[in-house]
């Protein structure tokens, strides 16, 4: 006799209600025991469907969603009702079988049924253990989910395309939308997102205003290294100008400095969340045909009141990135993002991404243009494959659907990770207002609203303690702190050969500032997972230790 299979609908006499007195049910097969090839795995099918289609375990099931046989009535299929039958128990069998596309939805849902039960067990006990001071740890960033990221995680998966699919589409153009940007393009890391949009202004197709080698990027030393690292990678020379506190972002003052006959951009990030002077800093861009590339990364969500209107950071300057590292204001795991109001540029932004092609023919689809076999490039044979002519040496940073299904869901709590961050900020900032004796403490910058990635102190000179003495306190007492990434990145490693050879490399002036955040400066987190109680208890202890 021919086994049964998954999807098939069944007759048996389906003790679930009353045990005492059952009743003949139709139900459908989900799947069958490893052990004996006999036991099937069954949901249960009812055609009370008023009182069960509002629960998200509740399948509808119609005629047309049969490949055989039809349905008296319209019913529900619910996955949340499950047992173990034997197959002696069917009273009728190979009744009707499920279409391939219910079949996968009711699979789907299934799934998901056993997710939520997972994450309920397992993550959100461990999410919801009491803060307890003095023994639990506040680390100055993490992971704030729950079971939708899991869920989109799996369905992606169960679809086993797993380069950039569906998921990461839909991303692309809700956070384009999002920002009020044209065109976003996901990219495997914010590190790489940086890449990518500095080499996109390095193209041959850019004419006069391309980036060559040697021309000059002015930039900042007090932040992290991708900001910089492509300017070097590609052979061009960064520029370094002092940053100005309470701000911590570029001291516009020393722009006009920096300028030279070779400047050909400006690449800085907002530091921590904490938006740069974007009016200077893109009228300064104007007025010398000069490219912005904002490195949007630790700050999305912040907004610049410019030109009459809130804007978001990264949409101001030529291109925006954002990285969605766990740390950041949503997280991928990995992951980041480059956006665009320029088509032009959004073409080449994807062309580096994707091996440095010409064609812009979504992931498995072909044609885009209507002339993949019709065209001339340079010396290549008449008509041969656009989806195979390289315009650029580029790379593969392409995201996976899996980490973009993570960032569909993150996204949809984005404005709350972004509020929660400025209260956290903003209770720090009130706690410790009355140390500035003892800290430079942060301050935003005028006529912008901050969404922040942390809380950043700056030892005075006569605090009667040292950076490293607070920190070495914090760290004893269960706070995670941070310095300002790289404090000044021209005293690091990376750049003993250039500083031995006196190039590759300009700076204006001197870096006081920079110096004394690589000296002085540390932060404590604000992310949203903490709680009005960390944020309290790490005031105490900073106050504590100021005595």
């Amino acid at each position: 006799m021919a086994l049964n299979r998954v999807g098939e609908i069944v007759f048996l006499d389906f003790p679930y209600t009353n045990f005492k007195n059952s009743k003949i049910r139709p139900a459908v097969i989900l799947g069958q025991s490893d052990i004996d090839r006999n036991d099937y795995i069954v949901a249960y099918i009812t055609s009370e469907v008023d009182n069960y289609i509002w629960s998200e375990f509740a399948v509808s099931l119609k005629a047309c969603d049969l490949s055989t046989q039809t349905l008296k009535y319209d019913s529900v299929i619910r996955v949340d009702k499950i047992i173990v039958v034997n197959r002696s128990q069917f009273l009728r069998e190979k009744v009707a079988y499920l279409r391939e596309e219910k079949l996968q939805e009711v699979l789907r849902v299934w799934a998901k049924f056993h997710i939520i039960n997972y994450f309920n067990a397992l993550h959100k006990p461990k999410q919801q253990e009491p803060f307890t001071p003095g023994n639990s740890r506040i680390n100055y960033a993490g992971r704030v989910y729950d079971e939708n990221e899991m869920i989109n995680l799996v369905d992606s998966a169960l679809d086993f395309w797993l380069t950039t699919g569906r998921y990461a589409e839909k991303f692309e153009k809700s956070f384009a939308e999002f920002l009020g940007v044209k065109y976003c393009s996901l990219t495997n890391s914010g590190s790489s997102a940086n890449l990518l949009a500095f080499m996109a202004l390095t193209s041959p197709k850019l004419g006069d205003r391309r980036i060559k080698k040697g021309d000059e990027v002015i930039t900042v030393a007090a932040g992290f290294p991708t900001t910089v690292a492509p300017i070097i990678q590609y052979g061009a020379v960064p520029v370094f100008v002092d940053i100005e506190l309470p701000f911590y972002n570029i001291d516009c003052s020393q722009l006009e400095a920096a300028l030279s006959e070779k400047t050909k951009a400006v690449m800085l990030a907002h530091t921590l969340g904490n938006p740069f002077d974007l009016a200077r800093v893109k009228d300064f861009c104007d007025r010398h045909g000069l490219w912005l590339i904002e490195d949007n990364c630790d700050a999305l969500g912040a907004r610049y009141f410019y030109k009459g209107e809130w804007k978001y950071t990264g949409t101001i300057g030529d291109i925006g990135t954002s990285s969605f590292y766990p740390p950041h204001h949503m997280t991928m795991g990995e992951g980041g993002a480059v956006y665009t109001n320029n088509v032009s540029l959004k073409r080449l932004i994807d062309s580096f991404r994707d091996w440095g092609r010409d064609c812009w023919c979504a992931s498995g689809r072909d044609n885009t243009c209507g002339k993949r076999f019709s065209q001339q490039f340079g010396e290549l044979p008449f008509g041969y494959d656009h989806k195979y002519v390289y315009s650029h040496f580029g790379y593969n940073l392409k995201v996976t659907d899996m980490q973009a299904a993570i960032g569909c869901a993150q996204l949809e709590k984005l404005p709350d990770f972004i509020e929660a961050r400025k209260a956290n900020w903003q209770r720090l900032r009130e706690g410790l207002s009355d140390l500035e004796d003892k800290f430079i403490l942060p301050e935003p910058t005028p006529d912008s609203d901050p969404s922040w990635f942390g809380f950043l102190l700056t030892v005075r000179e006569n605090a009667g303690f040292s950076r490293d003495e607070i920190v070495e306190h914090l760290e004893k007492n269960g706070v995670q702190t941070r310095m300002l990434f790289a404090g000044n990145l021209l005293k690091h490693p990376c750049f003993d050969e250039m500083r031995a050879k006196g190039e590759g490399f300009r700076v204006v002036g001197e870096l006081k500032n920079t110096d004394m955040v690589m000296e002085r400066t540390f932060w404590v987190g604000v992310y949203p997972g903490m709680t009005e109680e960390m944020m309290n208890y790490m005031v105490n202890i900073i106050r504590g230790f100021c005595g």
